[in-house]
This record gives C-alpha cells, structure tokens and sequence, in this order.
C-alpha cells in the first residue's frame, strides 16, 4: 500500500508528485494519467511507482488525488466510485484530495457516492520549486468532518511543495484568482520589465534574471516588513527621481486597474467553472 497516489500528471499534478516524492519518500508515491506513457516517464524520473489505471490505483493508495481538469473531475470521480466502495467495505482507509478549480466538495461526494473525507485544495506552479502556495479547505457543509491531525498528515506528505494556508470553502474560489491564477500574471510582469530593459540596451538574459531578482526580493519585503506596499513603493520615488516617472507611467496606461481587473474576472471564471 502507497501512503499517496496520483490521478493527473501534468504540470499542477506533477509538481505536486515530485513535492510528494521528496517529502514523502519516493517509494510512498504511486501515480496514473490518461497517457500511461507520461505517467510512466514521471515515475522513473522521481524513482515513484506508475499504474497503468485509476482504479489500480485507488486499490493501492491510501491519499487519493485527483490532480485533473474541472471539464473531466465528475468522470474521473464517477469513474472510481465503486473500487472505492470495495476498498472501504474491505476496512481500506482512503482519503480523496481535489484540485479542481470552481469544484465544491459536495460535488466530488457526489460522484463518489461514499462516505469517505474530501480535502480540497488549490496549489500554484511556483510548487515546483518548492515555493507554492497552497490553500486547503474542507466540506462548507461539513466543516469537522476533516480533523485537525488529518489536514497535517496530508500537509506532510507534500511539504516541499511550499507553504500552506486553510481556509472556509465558500472563501476558495475567491481566493484562488490572486494565489493560483496570479503566478501567469507576475509572468508577464516579469517578461514586460525585460522586454522594457532589452529595448533600452541590456542584453536579453540580464535583462530577464534582474527584473525576476527584483520582483523576487520586492515580495520579501512586503512580507518579512510588514509594510503596506504602498509605502515600501513610496519609499523608492525620490521627488523628481526616475522612479516616480515610471509609476506616473504605469498609472497613466491603467496598470493597476488592469491588475485588478484580471484577478476580478479570474474569480468570476473560477465560480462560473462549479456551475
């Protein structure tokens, strides 16, 4: 028996196996994927094992995640329901874990159709370098049915995918526009600061690992002062300096709009994808 399997391993599902690989133990990691090839691959890559199907695997895993789409999670669930129906009445503990976007725990007990505990969660890429951040939650209509030691357990087995935040359900899918849709947008940011420095002479690489330096240790700031950013962006325009031009700039192109609104439309796509 494998202490954690995998159903998906594509980028969100594969960072997650290789944090599951180094936290847990490879020999503890048992994953599948719609192409048995790529699940294969994984696996002998991070030394974990692969199973050629999902009910394989939900016979030999112990934590259950479905690291798939929200357009295939009610098939993939329904798909499982009666090997994992088997597997309790045999006395199995199994605990099922989403990532799926928009998608309510009712939803997935739903598909399931058994009395098994449902953690949610919602990573974000950077849990590929161990430096996510991942928000977990629970049944809203059930809120105890998860204990206290079940929630650290699952924590522990995916530790160096970064750091963990819990959260009421109703709150998780407003929350996942700024924590997972956010990462593509700081992307872009990055990119458009090097581009900016290229067109003004610096050389492409430079210019790409400064601007991802700067935003890097500009969030540190935020977080280890505690300052609110405003401030901290204060604090770097001198009167008349260079600095102060270029916020006068993104502000008269609507950057901070634009930022806002991104993560406004992100969220309203997140709860459209439940319905």
């Amino acid at each position: 028996m494998y202490k954690i399997g995998f159903i998906g391993a594509g980028n969100m599902g594969g960072a997650l196996i290789t944090a599951a690989c180094k936290s847990t133990g490879a020999d503890q990691v048992v994953i599948t994927d719609y192409d048995p090839a790529k699940a294969k691959e994984l696996a002998e890559k991070l030394g974990c094992a692969a199973v050629d199907n999902n009910d394989d695997l939900v016979r030999q895993a112990e934590y259950i995640v479905f690291a798939v789409k929200p357009n295939v999670i009610r098939s993939v669930a329904g798909g499982i329901a009666d090997t994992l129906k088997a597997c309790l009445k045999e006395g199995q503990k199994k605990t099922v874990v989403t990532i799926a976007a928009g998608i309510a725990v009712s939803v997935i007990k739903g598909c399931i159709d058994c009395d098994v505990p449902v953690i949610r969660i919602m990573p974000n890429t950077p849990a590929m370098v161990g430096q996510g951040m991942i928000l977990l939650t629970c049944d809203q209509n059930a809120p105890d049915e998860i204990s206290e030691e079940q929630f650290a357990e699952f924590q522990s087995l995916i530790a160096a995918a970064g750091e963990f935040e819990r959260i009421p359900e109703a709150m998780m899918d407003l929350t996942t526009g700024v924590s997972s849709c956010a990462p593509a947008f700081v992307y872009m940011f990055i990119e458009a600061l090097a581009d900016g420095a290229v067109q003004v002479g610096v050389p492409r690489a430079q210019a790409m690992r400064l601007a991802a330096k700067t935003v890097l240790g500009s969030a540190a700031m935020v977080l280890e002062t505690g300052e609110h950013p405003g401030a901290l962006k204060d604090a770097v325009c001198s009167p008349g300096g260079s600095t102060i031009v270029g916020v006068t700039t993104l502000e008269q192109y609507g950057f901070r709009n634009a930022a806002a609104q991104a993560i406004i439309k992100s969220t309203e796509r997140n709860l459209e994808l439940g319905k």
